[in-house]
C-alpha cells in the first residue's frame, strides 16, 4: 500500500510541483502540518495514511493552488488537507488500476502543527530541495 501512495505522492511532485525530488525512507524530523485519511481496503483491512507537510512545502502548494506568496497557517492547514485528498486519492486510482487491494478513502482530518511523533507501521519521505512530506500508514484494528 505504501508503494502506490510514494507513486502519488512522487506523482503530485512531478506533475504538480514540476520540481526534482528525491525519495527516503524514514520520517521528516522537521515541525510538520500533519493530517490523515482513514482508508478501508477491499481485503477488510483498515488504515491511517498520515500527511505531513514541512510549512515551506505547503507554501509551495499554497503558491500552486492560490497563488499565495505567504499564506496563513489556517490556510496551510487546509491545503494540507486538500494534499491529502489529493494524493491519497491518486493512489486509490493507481491500486484500482493495478488491482492491488482497491480501497475507499475517508474524509481528511488535521492533527496538529509539530513534530510526526505519531504511531506508524511504514514511512517514506519526499524531498524538494529542502522542503519536505512524509506519508507515514498505520493498520487499524477495531
Amino acid at each position: 500500500m505504501l508503494t502506490t501512495i510514494k507513486q502519488a505522492t512522487e506523482n503530485f511532485c512531478i506533475h504538480q510541483i514540476r520540481e526534482p525530488h528525491v525519495t527516503n525512507e524514514g520520517i521528516s524530523k522537521k515541525r510538520t502540518l500533519i493530517a490523515y485519511i482513514d482508508i478501508d481496503a477491499q481485503d477488510g483491512t483498515s488504515h491511517r495514511v498520515y500527511i505531513a507537510c514541512d510549512e515551506a512545502f505547503m507554501q509551495r502548494v499554497a503558491m500552486i493552488f492560490l497563488e499565495e506568496e505567504e499564506s496563513d497557517e489556517e490556510t496551510l492547514q487546509d491545503m494540507t488537507l486538500e494534499t491529502a485528498n489529493l494524493i491519497i486519492g491518486s493512489a486509490k486510482v493507481i491500486a484500482e488500476e493495478l488491482g492491488e487491494n482497491p480501497y475507499t478513502i475517508n474524509t481528511p482530518h488535521f492533527v496538529k502543527v509539530g513534530l510526526f511523533d505519531l504511531d506508524h507501521d511504514s514511512a517514506c519521505t519526499v524531498i524538494i530541495n529542502k522542503d519536505e512530506i512524509t506519508i507515514a500508514i498505520k493498520e487499524l484494528h477495531d
